[in-house]
Protein backbone atom coordinates (compact mmCIF):
# COMPACT_ATOMS: atom_id res chain seq x y z
CA UNK A 1 0.00 0.00 0.00
CA UNK A 2 1.55 3.45 -1.16
CA UNK A 3 -1.60 6.01 0.71
CA UNK A 4 0.90 8.89 1.65
CA UNK A 5 1.51 9.97 5.14
CA UNK A 6 -1.72 12.13 5.35
CA UNK A 7 -4.47 9.44 4.49
CA UNK A 8 -2.08 6.39 5.81
CA UNK A 9 -2.01 8.84 9.49
CA UNK A 10 -5.60 9.40 9.68
CA UNK A 11 -6.86 6.21 9.08
CA UNK A 12 -8.65 4.73 6.27
CA UNK A 13 -11.99 4.28 8.02
CA UNK A 14 -11.88 7.74 8.12
CA UNK A 15 -12.13 8.27 4.34
CA UNK A 16 -15.17 8.61 3.00
CA UNK A 17 -16.89 5.81 0.44
CA UNK A 18 -15.94 7.81 -3.03
CA UNK A 19 -12.57 8.69 -1.57
CA UNK A 20 -11.82 4.76 -0.53
CA UNK A 21 -13.32 3.38 -3.88
CA UNK A 22 -10.87 6.17 -5.92
CA UNK A 23 -7.77 4.34 -3.43
CA UNK A 24 -9.30 1.06 -5.07
CA UNK A 25 -9.35 1.73 -8.31
CA UNK A 26 -5.89 3.35 -7.93
CA UNK A 27 -4.66 0.46 -6.33
CA UNK A 28 -3.73 2.44 -3.49
CA UNK A 29 -5.40 -0.19 -0.96
CA UNK A 30 -6.61 -3.59 -1.82
CA UNK A 31 -10.12 -5.37 -0.55
CA UNK A 32 -8.15 -7.11 2.33
CA UNK A 33 -6.54 -3.81 3.70
CA UNK A 34 -10.04 -2.23 3.79
CA UNK A 35 -11.29 -5.34 5.59
CA UNK A 36 -8.48 -5.08 8.07
CA UNK A 37 -9.40 -1.65 8.96
CA UNK A 38 -12.64 -2.22 9.28
CA UNK A 39 -12.69 -5.03 11.75
CA UNK A 40 -10.04 -2.70 13.98
CA UNK A 41 -12.77 -0.02 14.12
CA UNK A 42 -15.37 -2.29 14.78
CA UNK A 43 -13.41 -3.91 17.94
CA UNK A 44 -12.71 -0.61 18.97
CA UNK A 45 -15.66 1.05 18.93
CA UNK A 46 -18.85 -1.35 18.55
CA UNK A 47 -18.70 -2.10 22.04
CA UNK A 48 -20.02 1.29 23.29
CA UNK A 49 -22.81 1.88 21.11
CA UNK A 50 -23.66 -2.07 19.78
CA UNK A 51 -24.41 -1.66 16.46
CA UNK A 52 -23.18 -4.34 14.34
CA UNK A 53 -24.59 -7.16 15.96
CA UNK A 54 -23.61 -10.19 13.51
CA UNK A 55 -19.44 -9.79 11.87
CA UNK A 56 -18.29 -11.44 8.90
CA UNK A 57 -15.11 -10.83 8.15
CA UNK A 58 -13.66 -14.33 6.92
CA UNK A 59 -16.90 -14.51 4.81
CA UNK A 60 -16.06 -11.00 3.47
CA UNK A 61 -12.23 -12.29 2.82
CA UNK A 62 -13.04 -15.15 1.25
CA UNK A 63 -14.75 -13.54 -1.37
CA UNK A 64 -11.74 -10.69 -1.61
CA UNK A 65 -9.39 -13.12 -2.25
CA UNK A 66 -12.12 -14.51 -5.65
CA UNK A 67 -13.82 -11.04 -6.36
CA UNK A 68 -14.87 -10.94 -10.08
CA UNK A 69 -15.20 -7.47 -10.69
CA UNK A 70 -17.22 -5.27 -13.84
CA UNK A 71 -15.79 -2.48 -15.79
CA UNK A 72 -13.76 0.35 -12.87
CA UNK A 73 -15.65 2.72 -15.24
CA UNK A 74 -19.44 1.41 -14.25
CA UNK A 75 -21.62 3.22 -12.52
CA UNK A 76 -21.65 2.54 -8.94
CA UNK A 77 -18.31 0.70 -9.07
CA UNK A 78 -17.18 -0.60 -5.34
CA UNK A 79 -14.25 -2.64 -6.06
CA UNK A 80 -13.59 -4.45 -2.94
CA UNK A 81 -15.55 -2.08 -0.69
CA UNK A 82 -16.46 -3.46 2.87
CA UNK A 83 -20.07 -2.28 3.94
CA UNK A 84 -22.67 -3.60 6.41
CA UNK A 85 -25.85 -4.97 5.92
CA UNK A 86 -29.31 -3.99 7.79
CA UNK A 87 -30.04 -7.25 9.73
CA UNK A 88 -33.87 -7.29 7.99
CA UNK A 89 -31.68 -8.08 4.63
CA UNK A 90 -30.67 -11.85 3.57
CA UNK A 91 -26.89 -12.49 3.05
CA UNK A 92 -26.74 -15.93 1.86
CA UNK A 93 -25.43 -18.10 4.81
CA UNK A 94 -25.18 -14.96 7.06
CA UNK A 95 -27.02 -15.07 10.34
CA UNK A 96 -30.52 -12.69 9.84
CA UNK A 97 -32.94 -12.84 12.69
CA UNK A 98 -34.91 -9.93 12.37
CA UNK A 99 -34.51 -8.97 15.44
CA UNK A 100 -36.78 -11.48 16.35
CA UNK A 101 -36.09 -14.87 18.77
CA UNK A 102 -38.03 -16.34 16.51
CA UNK A 103 -35.57 -16.41 13.78
CA UNK A 104 -32.68 -16.11 16.42
CA UNK A 105 -30.81 -18.87 14.48
CA UNK A 106 -32.14 -18.37 11.24
CA UNK A 107 -29.41 -18.57 8.53
CA UNK A 108 -30.61 -17.08 5.35
CA UNK A 109 -30.76 -19.26 2.33
CA UNK A 110 -30.09 -16.87 -0.42
CA UNK A 111 -29.34 -13.28 -0.64
CA UNK A 112 -31.46 -10.32 -1.34
CA UNK A 113 -31.69 -8.25 -4.81
CA UNK A 114 -30.12 -5.12 -2.79
CA UNK A 115 -27.21 -6.79 -1.20
CA UNK A 116 -26.83 -9.27 -4.64
CA UNK A 117 -26.51 -6.08 -6.51
CA UNK A 118 -24.00 -3.95 -4.21
CA UNK A 119 -21.97 -7.57 -4.23
CA UNK A 120 -22.09 -7.42 -8.31
CA UNK A 121 -20.72 -4.38 -7.74
CA UNK A 122 -17.93 -5.42 -5.93
CA UNK A 123 -19.08 -4.73 -2.44
CA UNK A 124 -17.90 -6.66 0.48
CA UNK A 125 -20.39 -7.32 3.38
CA UNK A 126 -18.54 -7.19 6.76
CA UNK A 127 -21.50 -7.45 8.92
CA UNK A 128 -25.16 -7.28 10.03
CA UNK A 129 -26.03 -4.11 11.87
CA UNK A 130 -28.52 -3.97 14.63
CA UNK A 131 -32.97 -3.27 13.52
CA UNK A 132 -36.04 -3.67 16.26
CA UNK A 133 -38.06 -6.46 15.87
CA UNK A 134 -39.56 -6.82 12.17
CA UNK A 135 -38.08 -3.44 11.67
CA UNK A 136 -41.05 -2.15 13.68
CA UNK A 137 -40.68 1.07 16.00
CA UNK A 138 -38.40 3.79 15.28
CA UNK A 139 -36.10 2.84 18.04
CA UNK A 140 -33.56 0.45 17.56
CA UNK A 141 -34.02 -2.71 20.31
CA UNK A 142 -34.41 -6.24 20.39
CA UNK A 143 -34.68 -9.58 22.84
CA UNK A 144 -32.41 -10.88 20.53
CA UNK A 145 -29.06 -8.66 20.50
CA UNK A 146 -30.15 -5.60 23.11
CA UNK A 147 -30.04 -2.02 22.40
CA UNK A 148 -28.31 0.28 19.99
CA UNK A 149 -26.91 3.21 21.17
CA UNK A 150 -26.60 7.00 20.09
CA UNK A 151 -23.05 7.51 19.59
CA UNK A 152 -23.25 11.07 19.96
CA UNK A 153 -24.58 10.46 23.77
CA UNK A 154 -24.78 6.72 24.88
CA UNK A 155 -27.31 7.33 26.98
CA UNK A 156 -29.66 8.46 23.69
CA UNK A 157 -31.56 6.00 21.08
CA UNK A 158 -30.15 6.30 17.39
CA UNK A 159 -34.21 5.74 16.32
CA UNK A 160 -34.69 2.92 13.86
CA UNK A 161 -34.97 0.71 11.76
CA UNK A 162 -31.97 1.09 10.01
CA UNK A 163 -31.14 2.05 13.43
CA UNK A 164 -27.52 0.39 13.65
CA UNK A 165 -26.96 0.74 10.12
CA UNK A 166 -26.68 4.71 10.91
CA UNK A 167 -24.68 4.01 13.54
CA UNK A 168 -22.03 1.77 12.13
CA UNK A 169 -21.95 4.97 9.51
CA UNK A 170 -21.24 7.88 11.92
CA UNK A 171 -18.55 5.49 13.87
CA UNK A 172 -16.62 4.80 10.99
CA UNK A 173 -17.63 1.10 11.41
CA UNK A 174 -18.13 1.06 7.69
CA UNK A 175 -18.11 3.08 4.61
CA UNK A 176 -21.65 2.41 3.31
CA UNK A 177 -24.80 0.42 5.15
CA UNK A 178 -27.83 -0.82 3.89
CA UNK A 179 -31.43 0.61 5.00
CA UNK A 180 -34.48 -0.17 4.24
CA UNK A 181 -37.87 2.01 5.03
CA UNK A 182 -41.77 1.99 5.52
CA UNK A 183 -42.90 4.91 7.60
CA UNK A 184 -39.19 6.39 8.26
CA UNK A 185 -36.72 3.73 8.72
CA UNK A 186 -33.97 5.25 6.87
CA UNK A 187 -34.53 8.68 7.65
CA UNK A 188 -35.45 8.67 10.98
CA UNK A 189 -32.40 7.34 12.54
CA UNK A 190 -30.02 9.10 9.83
CA UNK A 191 -31.51 12.72 11.21
CA UNK A 192 -30.51 10.94 15.23
CA UNK A 193 -26.90 9.88 14.13
CA UNK A 194 -26.10 13.19 11.65
CA UNK A 195 -25.38 10.59 8.62
CA UNK A 196 -27.39 10.79 5.25
CA UNK A 197 -30.27 8.50 4.29
CA UNK A 198 -32.16 8.28 1.23
CA UNK A 199 -35.81 6.77 0.84
CA UNK A 200 -36.03 6.30 -2.83
CA UNK A 201 -38.78 6.11 -5.34
CA UNK A 202 -40.52 2.44 -4.62
CA UNK A 203 -38.41 0.38 -7.67
CA UNK A 204 -35.74 2.31 -7.76
CA UNK A 205 -33.79 0.02 -5.78
CA UNK A 206 -34.93 -3.64 -6.17
CA UNK A 207 -36.69 -4.79 -3.03
CA UNK A 208 -37.02 -8.32 -1.06
CA UNK A 209 -38.02 -10.37 -3.04
CA UNK A 210 -41.14 -9.43 -0.52
CA UNK A 211 -44.12 -11.25 0.62
CA UNK A 212 -46.29 -8.37 -1.29
CA UNK A 213 -44.04 -7.27 -4.37
CA UNK A 214 -46.63 -4.70 -5.67
CA UNK A 215 -46.69 -3.06 -2.08
CA UNK A 216 -44.77 0.30 -2.90
CA UNK A 217 -44.39 1.56 0.65
CA UNK A 218 -41.46 -0.14 2.23
CA UNK A 219 -38.68 0.24 0.17
CA UNK A 220 -34.92 -0.49 0.11
CA UNK A 221 -32.40 2.44 0.21
CA UNK A 222 -28.96 3.82 0.95
CA UNK A 223 -27.11 4.71 3.74
CA UNK A 224 -23.58 7.01 3.99
CA UNK A 225 -22.24 9.58 5.64
CA UNK A 226 -22.64 12.26 2.89
CA UNK A 227 -24.46 12.50 -0.12
CA UNK A 228 -21.64 11.62 -2.56
CA UNK A 229 -21.52 8.19 -1.17
CA UNK A 230 -25.42 7.59 -1.06
CA UNK A 231 -25.02 9.25 -4.92
CA UNK A 232 -22.77 6.24 -5.34
CA UNK A 233 -24.46 3.47 -3.27
CA UNK A 234 -27.35 4.14 -5.36
CA UNK A 235 -25.74 3.74 -8.31
CA UNK A 236 -24.44 0.76 -7.45
CA UNK A 237 -28.08 -0.70 -7.00
CA UNK A 238 -30.26 0.90 -8.94
CA UNK A 239 -31.40 -2.08 -11.81
CA UNK A 240 -34.31 -3.38 -13.28
CA UNK A 241 -34.53 -6.63 -11.69
CA UNK A 242 -37.28 -9.49 -12.80
CA UNK A 243 -37.65 -10.23 -8.96
CA UNK A 244 -39.20 -6.99 -8.39
CA UNK A 245 -41.94 -5.97 -10.68
CA UNK A 246 -41.60 -2.24 -9.51
CA UNK A 247 -38.11 -1.98 -10.32
CA UNK A 248 -37.06 -0.48 -13.62
CA UNK A 249 -33.72 0.21 -15.77
CA UNK A 250 -30.49 2.58 -14.49
CA UNK A 251 -30.88 6.38 -15.34
CA UNK A 252 -29.02 7.49 -18.77
CA UNK A 253 -27.01 10.16 -16.42
CA UNK A 254 -25.46 8.13 -13.31
CA UNK A 255 -26.54 10.00 -9.78
CA UNK A 256 -23.10 10.49 -8.99
CA UNK A 257 -23.25 12.86 -11.99
CA UNK A 258 -25.90 14.73 -10.67
CA UNK A 259 -24.13 15.14 -7.46
CA UNK A 260 -20.71 15.99 -8.71
CA UNK A 261 -22.66 18.64 -11.34
CA UNK A 262 -25.82 19.81 -9.00
CA UNK A 263 -28.20 22.09 -10.50
CA UNK A 264 -29.50 24.56 -7.92
CA UNK A 265 -33.37 24.87 -6.88
CA UNK A 266 -35.37 27.56 -8.07
CA UNK A 267 -38.17 27.26 -5.54
CA UNK A 268 -37.53 25.61 -1.63
CA UNK A 269 -41.13 25.41 0.15
CA UNK A 270 -40.72 25.07 3.80
CA UNK A 271 -43.74 22.57 4.96
CA UNK A 272 -43.17 22.80 9.00
CA UNK A 273 -45.71 20.05 10.30
CA UNK A 274 -47.94 19.86 7.46
CA UNK A 275 -50.16 22.83 8.52
CA UNK A 276 -50.36 21.47 12.30
CA UNK A 277 -50.86 17.65 11.36
CA UNK A 278 -47.55 16.96 12.24
CA UNK A 279 -46.63 18.68 16.10
CA UNK A 280 -43.00 19.66 16.54
CA UNK A 281 -40.58 20.10 19.28
CA UNK A 282 -39.91 23.55 19.21
CA UNK A 283 -35.81 23.75 19.02
CA UNK A 284 -36.06 20.80 16.36
CA UNK A 285 -38.68 23.32 14.30
CA UNK A 286 -36.29 25.95 14.44
CA UNK A 287 -33.53 24.16 13.69
CA UNK A 288 -35.28 22.91 10.29
CA UNK A 289 -36.95 26.60 9.69
CA UNK A 290 -33.31 27.97 9.61
CA UNK A 291 -31.56 25.13 7.68
CA UNK A 292 -33.96 26.01 5.25
CA UNK A 293 -33.19 29.20 4.62
CA UNK A 294 -30.00 28.97 3.40
CA UNK A 295 -31.31 28.20 0.30
CA UNK A 296 -31.38 31.69 -0.06
CA UNK A 297 -27.62 31.66 -0.34
CA UNK A 298 -27.89 29.61 -3.31
CA UNK A 299 -30.37 32.17 -4.77
CA UNK A 300 -33.60 29.68 -4.60
CA UNK A 301 -37.25 31.40 -3.19
CA UNK A 302 -37.88 30.00 0.00
CA UNK A 303 -41.77 30.05 0.82
CA UNK A 304 -43.45 28.90 3.73
CA UNK A 305 -46.18 26.54 2.71
CA UNK A 306 -46.88 22.37 3.15
CA UNK A 307 -49.35 20.62 0.84
CA UNK A 308 -52.76 18.79 2.11
CA UNK A 309 -51.85 16.09 4.34
CA UNK A 310 -55.57 15.02 5.25
CA UNK A 311 -55.75 11.41 5.59
CA UNK A 312 -52.47 10.39 5.03
CA UNK A 313 -52.42 9.16 8.86
CA UNK A 314 -55.45 7.02 8.49
CA UNK A 315 -54.11 5.94 5.08
CA UNK A 316 -50.81 4.96 6.63
CA UNK A 317 -52.22 3.06 9.36
CA UNK A 318 -54.39 0.71 7.54
CA UNK A 319 -51.58 0.05 4.79
CA UNK A 320 -49.28 -0.81 7.57
CA UNK A 321 -51.00 -2.74 9.20
CA UNK A 322 -52.44 -4.68 6.32
CA UNK A 323 -48.73 -5.39 5.65
CA UNK A 324 -47.60 -6.86 9.21
CA UNK A 325 -50.47 -8.99 9.00
CA UNK A 326 -49.45 -10.49 5.60
CA UNK A 327 -45.57 -10.25 6.08
CA UNK A 328 -46.31 -12.16 10.05
CA UNK A 329 -49.90 -12.76 10.99
CA UNK A 330 -49.09 -16.79 10.85
CA UNK A 331 -46.53 -16.26 13.55
CA UNK A 332 -49.15 -14.93 16.10
CA UNK A 333 -50.77 -18.15 15.85
CA UNK A 334 -47.85 -19.89 16.91
CA UNK A 335 -45.08 -17.49 18.38
CA UNK A 336 -47.45 -15.08 20.25
CA UNK A 337 -45.11 -15.15 23.40
CA UNK A 338 -41.72 -14.69 21.63
CA UNK A 339 -43.45 -11.05 20.21
CA UNK A 340 -42.74 -7.64 21.37
CA UNK A 341 -46.43 -6.06 22.19
CA UNK A 342 -46.28 -3.28 19.67
CA UNK A 343 -45.79 -6.18 16.78
CA UNK A 344 -48.49 -8.34 18.19
CA UNK A 345 -51.27 -4.93 18.50
CA UNK A 346 -49.70 -3.67 15.05
CA UNK A 347 -50.41 -7.67 13.23
CA UNK A 348 -53.91 -7.88 14.85
CA UNK A 349 -55.24 -4.08 13.68
CA UNK A 350 -54.11 -5.73 10.71
CA UNK A 351 -55.88 -8.57 10.70
CA UNK A 352 -59.13 -6.44 11.83
CA UNK A 353 -59.47 -4.59 8.84
CA UNK A 354 -62.23 -5.11 6.56
CA UNK A 355 -62.36 -4.59 2.85
CA UNK A 356 -64.16 -1.42 3.53
CA UNK A 357 -60.86 0.04 5.38
CA UNK A 358 -58.77 -1.12 2.45
CA UNK A 359 -60.60 0.65 -0.02
CA UNK A 360 -60.80 3.79 1.84
CA UNK A 361 -57.39 4.13 2.58
CA UNK A 362 -56.62 3.44 -1.04
CA UNK A 363 -58.95 6.42 -2.10
CA UNK A 364 -57.22 8.44 0.36
CA UNK A 365 -53.39 7.79 -0.58
CA UNK A 366 -54.86 8.69 -4.59
CA UNK A 367 -55.70 11.93 -3.16
CA UNK A 368 -52.97 12.64 -1.29
CA UNK A 369 -50.79 11.35 -4.43
CA UNK A 370 -52.58 13.95 -6.08
CA UNK A 371 -52.62 17.06 -4.37
CA UNK A 372 -48.35 16.21 -3.92
CA UNK A 373 -47.80 15.90 -7.36
CA UNK A 374 -49.47 19.33 -7.99
CA UNK A 375 -47.70 21.08 -5.35
CA UNK A 376 -44.85 19.57 -6.52
CA UNK A 377 -44.83 20.93 -9.98
CA UNK A 378 -44.45 24.43 -8.54
CA UNK A 379 -41.52 23.44 -6.26
CA UNK A 380 -38.31 22.04 -6.67
CA UNK A 381 -37.97 21.05 -3.16
CA UNK A 382 -40.37 20.28 -0.02
CA UNK A 383 -38.36 20.92 3.10
CA UNK A 384 -40.02 19.65 6.76
CA UNK A 385 -37.81 17.81 9.92
CA UNK A 386 -36.89 14.48 9.31
CA UNK A 387 -37.81 14.32 12.75
CA UNK A 388 -40.05 15.74 15.07
CA UNK A 389 -37.64 15.68 17.90
CA UNK A 390 -34.72 15.18 19.09
CA UNK A 391 -32.99 11.71 20.03
CA UNK A 392 -34.22 10.63 23.25
CA UNK A 393 -33.25 8.46 26.30
CA UNK A 394 -33.06 4.68 24.99
CA UNK A 395 -35.34 3.73 28.18
CA UNK A 396 -38.23 4.81 26.10
CA UNK A 397 -40.13 2.71 24.02
CA UNK A 398 -41.16 5.08 21.55
CA UNK A 399 -42.36 8.83 21.89
CA UNK A 400 -45.54 8.75 23.56
CA UNK A 401 -46.16 13.01 23.37
CA UNK A 402 -44.87 16.00 21.26
CA UNK A 403 -45.22 19.21 22.29
CA UNK A 404 -48.28 18.33 24.94
CA UNK A 405 -49.97 16.08 21.90
CA UNK A 406 -50.79 12.77 22.81
CA UNK A 407 -49.25 10.05 20.13
CA UNK A 408 -52.46 7.47 19.51
CA UNK A 409 -50.02 4.83 18.94
CA UNK A 410 -46.18 3.11 18.86
CA UNK A 411 -45.36 4.77 15.23
CA UNK A 412 -47.18 8.10 15.00
CA UNK A 413 -44.26 10.15 16.23
CA UNK A 414 -42.98 9.19 13.10
CA UNK A 415 -46.21 10.48 10.94
CA UNK A 416 -43.34 13.73 9.21
CA UNK A 417 -41.68 10.42 7.66
CA UNK A 418 -45.28 8.56 6.96
CA UNK A 419 -47.03 10.91 4.91
CA UNK A 420 -44.15 11.24 2.40
CA UNK A 421 -43.90 7.30 2.18
CA UNK A 422 -47.60 7.71 1.27
CA UNK A 423 -46.74 9.93 -1.62
CA UNK A 424 -43.95 6.92 -2.95
CA UNK A 425 -41.69 10.49 -3.47
CA UNK A 426 -37.83 10.44 -3.12
CA UNK A 427 -36.86 11.69 0.18
CA UNK A 428 -33.30 12.57 1.86
CA UNK A 429 -32.22 13.06 5.50
CA UNK A 430 -29.36 15.02 5.72
CA UNK A 431 -27.69 16.61 8.56
CA UNK A 432 -28.96 20.77 9.19
CA UNK A 433 -27.77 21.33 12.92
CA UNK A 434 -27.24 20.64 16.84
CA UNK A 435 -29.13 20.95 19.26
CA UNK A 436 -28.52 22.67 22.95
CA UNK A 437 -27.28 19.98 24.53
CA UNK A 438 -25.34 18.69 21.02
CA UNK A 439 -27.93 16.06 19.52
CA UNK A 440 -28.56 15.35 15.88
CA UNK A 441 -31.14 16.83 13.80
CA UNK A 442 -31.68 16.06 10.19
CA UNK A 443 -33.89 17.82 7.49
CA UNK A 444 -35.80 15.97 5.01
CA UNK A 445 -35.53 17.02 1.46
CA UNK A 446 -38.20 15.59 -0.89
CA UNK A 447 -38.07 15.49 -4.15
CA UNK A 448 -40.38 15.86 -7.87
CA UNK A 449 -41.65 12.08 -8.67
CA UNK A 450 -38.84 10.07 -9.56
CA UNK A 451 -36.99 13.09 -9.00
CA UNK A 452 -33.95 11.19 -7.08
CA UNK A 453 -31.24 12.91 -9.36
CA UNK A 454 -32.37 16.75 -8.62
CA UNK A 455 -33.25 15.51 -4.79
CA UNK A 456 -29.43 14.63 -4.26
CA UNK A 457 -27.97 17.60 -6.29
CA UNK A 458 -30.12 19.93 -4.26
CA UNK A 459 -29.14 17.88 -1.31
CA UNK A 460 -25.56 18.12 -2.20
CA UNK A 461 -25.62 21.73 -2.20
CA UNK A 462 -26.98 22.04 1.19
CA UNK A 463 -24.20 19.55 2.43
CA UNK A 464 -22.11 21.94 1.56
CA UNK A 465 -23.08 25.14 2.81
CA UNK A 466 -23.92 23.82 6.17
CA UNK A 467 -20.96 21.35 6.46
CA UNK A 468 -21.59 18.51 8.98
CA UNK A 469 -20.94 16.09 6.98
CA UNK A 470 -17.32 16.93 7.83
CA UNK A 471 -17.51 16.27 11.38
CA UNK A 472 -17.51 12.41 10.84
CA UNK A 473 -17.37 9.99 11.77
CA UNK A 474 -16.45 10.29 15.61
CA UNK A 475 -15.87 8.00 18.43
CA UNK A 476 -18.79 7.11 20.93
CA UNK A 477 -19.68 10.05 23.47
CA UNK A 478 -19.71 7.52 26.19
CA UNK A 479 -22.62 8.90 29.05
CA UNK A 480 -23.81 6.88 31.94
Amino acid sequence: MNLGGSVADSGLWRLTAVETVDLLKRKKVSPLELIDAAEARVAAVDGAVNAMVTRTFERARQRARTLSLPDPGAPGWLGGLPFAVKDLNDVEGVRTTLGSRIHKDNISQRTCLFVRQMEAMGGLVIGKSNTPEFGAGAQTFNEVFGITRNPWDTRMTCAGSSGGSAVVLATGQAWLATGSDLGGSLRTPASFCGVVGFRPSPGRVPHGPPVLPLNTFPVDGPMGRCVADVALMLDASARLDPFDPLSYDAPAVPYAQAVANPAKPKRVAWGGGFNGACPLDPEVEAICRAATERFVELGAIVEERAPDATGARDAFQVFRGHYMAASNGPLLQTKRDLMKPEVIWNIEYGLSLTSADIRRAMVLQGQLYGRFARFMEDVDILAVPAAPVPPFPVEMRYVESINGQKMPSYIDWVLITSIITMTGLPSVSVPAGFTSSGLPVGLMLVGRPRGEAALLGAARLFEDMVGLHKKLPIDPVVRH
